[in-house]
């Protein structure tokens, strides 16, 4: 379901991988304010923040639920998050909540956590169907769990 995706030890690693989440784990508890002081708290630069943190997850407690944050900026046009929501629905995906800005310059950036145990065919198909979608001009992974 997820082929995109490995599960490795984390002592073959590069330590530059594990930093990154520490830096990510103190923007997410408050800790730091500013993705400069998170990199240099881990001991990392900042370009390699950016550069992996879209990449890199831990697996969550609960492995047997199977929920996933998708981040996106939509189009702000009537019937646009419908349009989302539709395709999810259609994958057999079950929204648990939404978060949507407000619009800027025409764009909404929106945030939904999914519940995909339900899904048979892979997370990857959903992600292309949803940036398939007209008015989607952008969407990642934020995390799995």
């Amino acid at each position: 379901m997820l082929e995109n995706y490995l599960i490795v030890h984390k002592s073959i690693l590069p330590d530059k991988y594990e930093k990154v989440l520490d830096a990510r784990r103190l923007l997410e508890t408050g800790q730091v304010k500013e993705v400069s002081q998170a990199a240099k708290q881990a001991g990392i630069s900042r370009s390699t923040y950016y550069k992996y943190r879209d990449f890199i997850f831990e697996p969550s407690e609960r492995s047997g639920s199977r929920t996933a944050v998708l981040e996106m900026l939509l189009t702000h046009t009537a019937g646009q998050l419908s349009a989302v929501l539709s395709v999810l629905s259609e994958a057999g995906a079950s929204v648990l909540t939404i978060t949507q800005s407000l619009p800027i310059h025409g764009k909404a950036s929106v945030t939904l956590s999914v519940d995909i145990s339900g899904m048979p065919g892979p997370l990857s198909a959903l992600m292309e169907k949803i940036a398939a979608v007209p008015g989607v001009s952008a969407s990642r992974l934020v995390d799995l769990e």
